[in-house]
């Protein structure tokens, strides 16, 4: 049987939806989906672009394609992401006997072997995805030392698909860098694509190289609202093995069902403004600033009130605040960690270890320009969560959540907050409340290039996103938010990644 052109979806956009009515169609096959993505990985992420946004793919995923196309034969598909091809970032934990290291980017971790897989792992095979590889990172999840973002020792430096040196930035480059190409359906917001911070207890964190528990949360990056809300509904939930996610709001809903084109219709959005970087150094380009404020004209349009400034009474506080929470978790936690693992061929099994394996492989882990460790030598000083600890803790927690975002929501009568998704995430961070982030613009071509290293941000035609922000447990509220600012904007499609960086295989009509 064959079908026309238009029929077959084109993989630099095609979302869940869009594949799982080819798949059911048959204009397709699983195997061939999963075929076409690994060509793509094939085309740009060593070769074309160069974009090293991902470090491996999975040895098994045409067989796992094989046997899920078998299964939407005989009895149909189990959820909207069966036999959908999904990249999963390098410190979620996959069984070894599934093919795939978990390593958070480092030789150390490389043939390590987990007990589990991760929990999230566990939700998404139980809905049929294939898991398809791993995506590079910034190392440790930024957390190893003052290095450019999105470098690891085994990925290498991974880049943006928008400029030829521009930075993937955050933890999660590859997972961004690999949305914003068509490299898989699903792994933010400086890759032109959509993600979703949920609230910390809302998906679990077991079998994640952690940070903290206080603040680690595990969420989708996707190409649209609607890939991320299939995603989330799919992966949120109770874990046993995380008791933080047992004390979440029951049931989970189907945050499919909160995408409505209307949503910002009545709503009252509040502006932090004292929120945003202020100081020379740091302060947004105002070619950001200005698109910004465009958007909240967008946003009243769409019949929003805007609450323009709605500042955190926490606001200067949270600028000075120190990262002794963060430093006090990793130790532990990362250690923990280690200590779990079936088997580390390297020996690695602290973070003293981790520390001391990259002195003694400098060739591989501390090359010129990536050699700092401060973060982690920091973190390695602290002496377990003491009286001042406790007190920090407590601290982060009443400024970002009792006298920062719940008490600005809570004085002008906001429905969610909004802001430029650029060094403006802390005091979502340090509550443990939800943010989702949406294609915004992208810089103009006379854009003063900054550089980090080899990498640079800003730089022109590179995309900068919108982050909507909410109290713990709105992922639905401000998902229908960010949906309606997507629909009206259709931001991500007005410009496309460099050419070098756009993969060309496709599916073919049968």
């Amino acid at each position: 049987m064959s079908f026309p052109k238009q029929d077959i979806p084109d993989l630099y956009e095609a979302g869940i939806v869009e594949l799982q009515a080819g798949l059911d169609a048959g204009r397709f096959t699983s195997v061939e989906l999963t075929t076409a993505y690994l060509s793509r990985i094939e085309e740009v992420n060593v070769q074309g672009g160069e974009l090293r946004a991902v470090l491996e793919v999975s040895p098994f995923a045409l067989k796992v394609a094989a046997k899920l196309d078998e299964e939407r034969r005989t009895s149909g598909k189990r959820t909207m992401l069966h036999g959908i091809p999904i990249l999963l970032k390098d410190n979620i934990a996959t069984l070894s006997s599934e093919g795939l290291n978990t390593t958070a980017g480092s030789h150390a971790l490389l043939g390590s072997i987990v007990s589990d897989d991760a929990g999230v792992v566990k939700r998404l095979r139980q809905a049929g995805a294939i898991i398809l590889g791993k995506v590079n990172m910034s190392e440790l999840a930024y957390f190893r030392g003052s290095i450019p973002s999105g470098w690891s020792g085994r990925g290498g430096q991974c880049k943006s698909a928008y400029h030829p040196i521009g930075s993937p930035s955050g933890s999660s480059s590859g997972s961004g860098v690999a949305a914003s190409v068509g490299l898989a359906t699903y792994p933010s917001s400086n890759n032109n694509v959509v993600g979703i911070k949920p609230t910390v207890g809302l998906t679990s964190r077991a079998g994640v190289l952690p940070i903290t528990a206080a603040q680690d949360t595990v969420g989708p990056m996707t190409r649209s609202v609607e890939d991320a809300a299939i995603v989330l509904s799919i992966i949120a939930g109770e874990d046993p093995n995380d008791r933080r996610t047992l004390s979440q709001p029951h049931p989970v809903p189907d945050y499919l069902k909160a995408l409505d084109a209307n949503a910002l219709h009545g709503k009252r959005i509040g502006v932090p403004r004292s929120s945003m970087p202020s100081s020379p150094a740091d302060a947004l380009p105002q070619s950001m600033c200005s698109v910004f404020d465009n958007s909240l004209r967008i946003m009243e349009s769409l019949g929003a009130t805007i609450v323009d400034p709605a500042n955190l009474p926490s606001a200067e506080e949270i600028k000075n605040l120190d990262h002794l929470v963060l430093y006090v978790d990793f130790k532990i936690e990362l250690n923990e960690y280690l200590s779990a693992l079936k088997e580390v061929p390297t020996g690695v099994r602290t973070l003293a270890d981790l520390i001391q394996f990259n002195i003694d492989h400098a060739e591989l882990e501390l090359p010129e320009g990536y050699s700092d460790q401060g973060e982690s030598i920091k973190s390695q000083a602290t002496n377990g969560r003491d009286e001042i600890y406790g007190k920090a803790l407590a601290r982060n927690l009443e400024l970002g959540a009792t006298r920062g975002i719940d008490a600005v929501l809570k004085e002008f009568n906001l429905d969610a907050l909004v802001l430029p998704a650029k060094d403006t995430h802390t005091p979502a961070a340090i509550a443990g409340y939800t943010t989702v982030t949406v294609p915004l613009g992208f810089f103009p071509g006379d854009e003063p290039v900054r550089y980090d290293g080899p990498i640079a941000y800003p730089a022109p035609g590179m995309p900068f996103g919108l982050t909507f922000i909410g109290t713990a447990f709105d992922e639905y509220a401000l998902i229908g938010m960010a949906y309606a600012f997507e629909q009206k904007t259709k931001v991500r499609t007005s410009r496309r990644a460099i050419a070098e960086a756009i993969p060309k295989t496709q599916l073919r009509a049968k």
